[in-house]
């Protein structure tokens, strides 16, 4: 995603009238030579790096600006009658200082923090045998897709069960059912029964600008487990997986090495903006285990969004 580019305030300095040049003295002293920029500590960002760096980074951006509103209020506290008249170094001098001392969220935990109010978990039962008991039948992710309560998960997740039962983000739960499938996808669409007031829809990006090597966010509940956080990256596009008992073959899927096991199934997988891409579909494990071994599948979200019955993009 493109950044708005970030001009430079700076201004030109005026200067008075050219002094004549004085002629050299000998024995006299020395010309000064002109001022520069220190050397760069080895180790050390310059200046100028570290303001290139403050552009690219919003965030820090706006941080920055909280500190120069800070030194503008104390500047005019300080000497009420006459305050002094800020310059263009002490306008860097506060925006570096902010960057170099404020601890800002990684890249994950933004994306994280974008679509964690839409991810839910999962449940489904079945009654026990021979009486009116129920036990849980498998543990998946959703995610929420629009204020109505529409939620895309995987069909693997509910098929078999008997009822369902969703937890949001707010702690909250709803019973739900089967609003759709679409099962050459791997994919259902659900529908709770009760709705947050709050409830917040995850925001749906295009898998069409993926690339290998591409930063990933994975978010579901792992064994049950979460919601829980993994990141990795792209490692490929157009892939094909089939199913352990070799009955199914899905075809153009996102390969990830973000971290996923039983109960990430359902899931987001997301990109730096928070914006969802894919829903976590599969792991590949040659063995028994069925656990991650760094290989896992997503399906684009251009096919799940379709199922859904959501508008193509």
């Amino acid at each position: 995603m493109k950044r708005t580019p970030l001009y430079s305030s700076r201004r030109p300095v005026h200067t008075g009238p050219a002094q004549p040049a004085q002629p050299f003295q000998p024995g006299g002293p020395a010309m000064a030579p002109a001022q520069a920029e220190p050397a760069p500590q080895p180790g050390r960002p310059t200046r100028r790096q570290r303001a290139a760096a403050l552009a690219q980074n919003p965030f820090a951006l706006w941080a920055g600006m909280a500190a120069l509103g800070t030194l503008l209020t104390v500047n005019l506290l300080r000497t009420p009658d006459a305050p002094r008249a800020l310059t263009q170094e002490m306008l860097d001098a506060a925006v570096l200082h902010t960057w170099e001392n404020q601890v800002m969220p990684s890249h994950m935990a933004r994306a994280h923090g974008v679509v964690a109010p839409a991810v839910v978990r999962v449940k489904g039962y079945v009654k026990e045998e021979g009486s009116d008991k129920r036990e849980e039948s498998g543990v998946g992710t959703g995610v929420v897709i629009n204020d109505r309560g529409v939620i895309l998960t995987n069909l693997h997740v509910v098929d078999g069960a008997e009822s369902l039962t969703l937890t949001f983000a707010d702690g909250s739960e709803s019973d739900a059912f089967v609003l759709g499938a679409q099962p050459d996808k791997d994919l259902a669409i659900l529908q709770a029964m009760t709705i947050p007031d709050d409830l917040e829809a995850a925001t749906i990006g295009s898998s069409a600008e993926l690339r290998q090597g591409d930063h990933l966010v994975a978010v579901g509940f792992p064994f049950g487990i979460g919601p829980s956080v993994s990141a990795g990256v792209v490692s490929g596009l157009g892939r094909s997986f089939r199913s352990p008992d070799g009955e199914q073959m899905i075809s153009n899927l996102i390969q990830f090495d973000a971290a996923a096991n039983p109960g990430n199934s359902g899931g987001p997988l997301v990109n730096m903006a928070g914006e969802v891409v894919g829903i976590v579909t599969a792991i590949y494990n040659p063995t028994s285990a069925r656990t991650f071994v760094g290989i896992g599948f997503a399906v684009p979200i251009e096919e799940a969004a379709t199922a859904a019955g959501l508008p193509p993009f």
